[in-house]
């Protein structure tokens, strides 16, 4: 999900009677003191409710079908996502399905519910703010892994992999699942210690040749803060040959840890 395109998708939408928008933003995280018995719950049935007894009150007959059926779709979201929640639910939707916007963010939000003309974005925005499109690079001599986040929730993974025999850098999509080729259990101490001698002389050289695939990767994801995580070394051989600025570095060896987990310890700590 690219948030930038869908907050511009919802500025555009204004209804007309009939036909409103409904917002919700509902706090799910299980970390809040005031969340420990599952309250949101009911913070969603009485948002819901409410607006069910204002327009029974005082409403429209096709009004009040356009948000029966908006209801009926985030009661159906709900039930079929509750085991996955994370701190938040944003869900912006129209009883005619031309407006659908469903998503579990890892950012706390305040409960908000409203049924208007247009969506009310204001707390995505701040969420986007505070946490925009983020890359993290992380290296471990000749394996690089880029990821691709925003708000907490990892997009895409990269991997990028030197072949010692052609010095090529190959580039895999997705979560690695492998180790590193050399220094595993089998290998004699004298190959580990030659091939450390090998990375060592040739790190710089090798690392100036896939920052260029980096600098268009970041281009591509269009990162607006960008994290490296690694030996400092490395590091600075790679943030020297990069284009790209660097708004910070982490020296620690994550390159194998759980993605989200690497987001959450770095963009979020």
């Amino acid at each position: 999900m690219d948030l930038n395109k869908e907050i511009k998708k919802l500025e555009n939408v204004h209804l007309e009677k009939p036909q409103r928008v409904f917002t919700m933003y509902l706090n799910t995280d299980p970390s809040d003191p005031d969340q420990q018995g599952g309250e949101w719950k009911i913070h969603l049935k009485n948002g819901l409710n409410n607006f069910e007894t204002y327009l029974k009150e005082d409403g429209d007959p096709d009004e009040k079908r356009n948000y029966w059926a908006v209801k009926e779709k985030v009661q159906n979201y709900i039930e079929e996502n509750e085991q996955n929640f994370a701190k938040s639910v944003v869900i912006i939707a129209s009883g005619d399905d031309t407006v659908w916007f469903a998503e579990r963010f890892q950012m706390p939000v305040e409960s908000e519910f409203y049924w208007e003309e247009s969506p009310v974005l204001d707390q995505l925005k701040q969420m986007r703010e505070k946490f925009p499109k983020t890359g993290i690079i992380l290296t471990q001599k000749e394996q690089i892994k880029c990821i691709d986040a925003q708000l907490g929730m990892v997009n895409d993974t990269q991997l990028f992999e030197l072949d010692l025999n052609t010095e090529d850098w190959k580039q895999h999509q997705g979560p690695h699942q492998g180790d590193a080729s050399m220094g595993s259990g089998g290998a004699k101490s004298s190959k580990k210690d030659e091939y450390k001698e090998r990375f060592e002389e040739n790190r710089y050289r090798w690392y100036k040749s896939v920052a260029p695939k980096l600098d268009k990767l970041a281009k591509e994801y269009e990162w607006e803060r960008i994290y490296m995580v690694g030996d400092k070394e490395e590091l600075k051989d790679l943030d020297d040959n990069m284009n790209k600025p660097v708004d910070e570095f982490v020296n620690k060896n994550m390159l194998d840890h759980e993605e989200t987990k690497i987001v959450n310890e770095v963009a979020f700590k």
